[in-house]
This record gives structure tokens, sequence and C-alpha cells, in this order.
């Protein structure tokens, strides 16, 4: 007796673990910029540098990338651009872990704080927190088919899987240049810059994938010339291509994360060898899950007609799509000026990031708890303070629909700002306005009894002879033809004929006949 067997491809999650860390430093102002008399915007990036894997535990070694633009009264520069790093290493537990495991870090900047300790130091505060998650690439070793030389009735049954077909890591390189408009002056230097990735959408194809998206560019800049004056430009800058990917198709199911990597932006002179031109070098760090959604037929059942058989199962355990979804989260919110001397004259740049407080499953849905930190630079109505920001946080909820949801589900949900729309009420207050794009991927975790083995023996033949040759059987509520047959040795074709039957269907009080005879191999 030979059974076929299909090795079905699961990611499993191993452990999964989320983690947070507070980081505190102080930054020394290098001799060469001038002192600091008020910071106006700063930002973060996490790197992670190192991982190392160990039975039960995971070290994590990284570094938190900060900048901030501040202004000084002591120099001939009056706004300046600092950069620094501070390093971080984290002995985190993971339940089952072991040494050779892939453990993917995903990091979060929580909260950042930078503030004046004197106009030479800085002090360097951020909570973050890290994601961490163990998968497996698990063969599921699935009996769908069964070969013997003797009569054997067998009962398949259907199931729902989504197979990971392509589980992987790269990257996209975004090379792009652009100029600036005829009515802004010459760059004499950077002072900032600030990217966003906007409406990123990938698609699946033949062999590879393709992939489309904007970045949003904010520039503050110090012009060229005897008024060197700061000056500012924003522009949205399509990029698009194509990524290898040997083995997908068109039909697979993308679940694809990203960060930005790299990323760098350089003037460079133009046709007429002013400084106007700039390009744009970046890296979108990629991991690539695509999975495969198909409906395939496992046996679930056997029993010998002339021979007696005894099965073996073991659990297996899959994966189902439940739902993929696509939501809008809506919030708004007010801000006003702390500093009331400080006040608005006109809006320079706003920027949000999506920081997630809690995330649980519920009855048909997975609520979602959440902010959107905002900073706003704006231009003052000091001259003294051509600039300064406004920091604020907008909270939010939301649920994302789904169905039939339970705790055994495993889910992944990206939340993105669409829109951050940022109005003067005053001079004191603003108005906040964003949507939010929420997608989520659920799967149903899926336990079945998988044949293993099955042992063809000689039929016990005391037992055979005792089964009388003809039975007047009345079905009752919940009877199946393969209940039936299976009690007395009776190929399930046989009962229907000899019924005359046409369907597989039994209703309580039916009367049926069977006969005990020698049936013919047959399959269900």
């Amino acid at each position: 007796m030979d059974l076929i067997k299909r090795h079905v491809h699961m990611d499993i999650q191993k452990s999964h673990v989320n983690t947070q860390l507070t980081l505190d430093d102080d930054y020394n102002i290098p001799e060469t910029m001038g002192d600091v008399f008020k910071l106006l915007i700063d930002k973060g990036r996490l790197q992670t540098e190192e991982v190392k894997v160990s039975e039960d535990h995971v070290t994590v070694k990284g570094r938190l990338y900060f900048s901030a633009l501040y202004l000084s009264e002591n120099s001939s520069k009056n706004i300046q651009n600092i950069n620094g790093s501070i390093s971080f290493e984290e002995f985190i537990h993971m339940e089952g872990i072991e040494n050779g495991d892939n453990v993917k870090v995903a990091g979060e900047i929580e909260n950042l704080s930078l503030s004046l300790i004197n106009s030479r130091k800085l002090s360097i505060k951020a909570i973050i927190s890290l994601t961490l998650s163990a998968e497996e690439i698990r063969d599921e070793e699935t009996t769908v088919e069964i070969k013997c030389d003797v009569p054997v009735e067998y009962q398949k049954k259907r199931m729902d899987i989504a197979e990971i077909a392509v589980d992987k890591k790269d990257i996209y390189r975004i090379r792009e240049t652009f100029e600036l408009p005829s009515g802004l002056p010459n760059v004499s230097e950077i002072l900032w810059e600030d990217y966003q990735i906007g409406d990123l959408e990938f698609k699946v194809q033949e062999q590879k994938m393709t992939l489309h998206g904007e970045i949003n560019l904010f520039l503050l800049y110090e012009a060229e010339g005897e008024d060197a004056k700061a000056r500012w430009y924003e522009t949205v800058i399509p990029f698009g291509g194509t990524i290898d990917c040997g083995g997908c198709t068109d039909e697979m199911m993308p679940d694809i994360q990203y960060e930005i990597g790299h990323q760098e932006i350089e003037v460079r002179p133009d046709s007429d060898g002013e400084e106007r031109s700039f390009a744009i070098d970046m890296v979108l760090d990629l991991s690539i899950k695509l999975y495969r959604e198909e409906q395939i037929e496992i046996l679930a059942d056997a029993y010998g007609v002339t021979n007696e058989l005894e099965t073996k199962t073991r659990n297996g355990t899959y994966r189902s799509l439940l739902v993929r979804n696509n939501g809008k989260c809506r919030t708004e919110g007010r801000l006003r000026v702390k500093n009331s001397e400080i006040r608005m004259l006109q809006i320079c740049h706003s920027t949000g990031n999506v920081v997630i407080d809690d995330m649980e499953i519920v009855e048909n849905g997975i609520a979602i708890e959440g902010a959107i930190d905002v900073q706003i630079l704006y231009v003052t109505t000091d001259d003294h303070i051509p600039f300064y920001t406004i920091k604020g946080s907008i909270p939010f909820v939301h649920t994302v629909d789904v169905q039939g949801i339970d705790q055994d589900c495993i889910y992944t949900i990206n939340v993105t700002i669409e829109q951050l729309a940022v109005n003067m009420m005053d001079s004191e207050e603003l108005e906040i306005r964003a949507v939010c794009d929420v997608q989520a991927l659920v799967f149903r975790t899926v336990h079945e009894n998988i044949i293993s083995e099955i042992e063809c023996r000689d039929a016990d033949m005391d037992k055979m002879s005792r089964l009388p040759g003809i039975v007047g059987y009345v079905a009752k509520k919940g009877d199946t033809l393969w209940q039936i047959g299976k009690k007395y040795y009776v190929p399930i074709k046989q009962i229907k004929e000899t019924n005359g039957l046409t369907s597989d269907e039994l209703h309580p009080g039916e009367k049926l006949l069977i006969v005990k005879t020698i049936g013919q191999m047959t399959g269900h």
C-alpha cells in the first residue's frame, strides 16, 4: 500500500517578542559649530547592526541616528545642523529560540526628545520599541492519495491553504534627480531634508515584482549670494521599477514590509553650472513574502472491504487566508503654541509618524489604539527667531473588520499616513486632520489530523463471519454512508446501487438494505 504525499510549505511563527528600551545620552556640540540658542526641529532613525541568537535569548546591537536643526547667536551662520548617534545593546529573552534560528528585528522610535543642557551640550532621550520574530519554513508532509492492490474505500477532505512560495530579503535603490523652480534662488547649503514614502504599491508578475511610489521631499536650504536667507522647497518625486523574484507568479499574494535604509541628497550644478540640481540616492530594505492560495484535497479516512486497515495520524498545522482588508482611519485635533511669544506667521512643513500603543483581537475584528506624532516647522513673527517648531500627538482608535477572527489567527497590520493637513486657526493654534491607510492581512491557523501511515492486514475472519449477510438499516440523525459502509465493510458505491441512491445524502428514518459482498476498489 502506497501513500502519495505532498510537501506543503508553511511559515510557522516560532517565537514573537515585543520589548521597549530607553536611551539617554549627552551630545557635545563640535568646536567648529556655533553655540545653541534654540532647537528648531529634530528627527531620528534606527539601524540594527547585529543580531546574535543563542538558546532562548537574542542580543540586538544597533544605533539611533539623530539630527537637529538649531539657531545660533554667536556665529556667522544663524541656522545650523548637527548629526550624531547613540549605540545600544539589548539582551532579550525569546522562549524556544535556538542557535541558528533566523530572527527578524523591527525597530520603532516611540519618542525622541532633544533638549538643551547648555549652549554646548544637548540631552538626547529616546524610547524605542523592538519587535523580534522568528519563523521557520516547515514542510507539512500531507497525504493526498492512496494506491493499493486490495479493495479500499477512501474519503477525501478539501482544505483551503495559503502556502508560502517566496520568503526573502532584498533591496530597491531609488536614484532620482530634480531641479529647483526658476523662482527660487540657488543653493549654498542644505540645512535640512525630510523624506516620506507615499502611495507605495507592489504588483507581482511572472518572475518579478514591480513597485511604484513617490517621495515626498522637504528641503530647507541657505540661499546663495549676499542675502543668504533660509529658503524651503517641497516636491513630490515619483519612482518605480522592477525587482527580480524567481519563482513568483502573478497569482501570488504579497506581504511586503519595507524600511528606508541609506538616504542621501547631493547638490549638483545644472546645465548652466549653477547649484540648482539635486540627486537623491535612497535604499529601501524589503522583507518579501509571497503566498500561493489554493485548495487541496487530503486523505481523511480509509477502510478495507476485504482487509483490515489501521490508520495512524499526526497533527498538521496550516494557514488559510481569512481576510485581506484595506481601510481608512480619520482623526483630527488641535495644537497650541506653548510659548505665546513665538507666534506663527506661516507653516513651512509638517510631518507625522504613526505610533501604535495597543493592538488586540476583539469580536469580529482587530482593535487598534495609537497616535500620530506630528512636528510642524513654521515661520515666526519674531525676526530673531525666524523658524520654530510645534510638536504634538493626535490620538486615534480604529477597528479592522475581520469576521470570524479568533485568538489563534496570525495577522500583519500596517498603518501609514495617507494625508496630513495642517491649518492655522490663528497665530497660536493649529488644526490637524489626518487620514491613515490601514492594511490588514489575517491568516487562520488550521489544525488537521493527517494520515501518516496505513497498515493493511488480513481481515479478522471471526469478526467478518459474525457480520450478517443482509442488514436492514434505518438511518438516524447524523448518519452518513461512509460510517455505515465502514461499519459493515461494504463499498459506498454498492450501498448506493443496492438502494437506488443518486447522492450521498441521508435523511433520518430512511431505510437501507446492506448486502455483505466483496466490493470493487472505489474512491469517495
